[in-house]
């Protein structure tokens, strides 16, 4: 391995150690819950999820499990 990699990985390292330089604008992902997996997408400050507790209360266990995950790493809904 040449000596710029190297530099490369440390630099990786320490920006994967500071959390805060990372907003997430959205995403989409699977999640595998103890019954069944989920489609979960974050776009434009709100989450979304296909399990039925979502549909009717706008958030859910899946949706809170990746609040906490992404604390401080995701954008700002709208308006706040």
């Amino acid at each position: 391995m040449d000596y710029g990699m190297i530099g490369k990985i440390e630099k990786a390292k320490r920006y994967a150690e500071e959390r805060d330089r990372f907003h997430f604008n959205s995403f989409e992902i699977t999640f595998s819950g103890d019954n069944n997996s989920h489609k979960l997408g974050f776009a434009q400050g709100k989450f979304r999820c296909d399990c039925e507790f979502f549909l009717t209360h706008e958030r859910c266990g899946h949706t809170m499990a990746l609040e906490i995950l992404f604390k401080g790493m995701l954008e700002a809904p709208v308006g706040a």
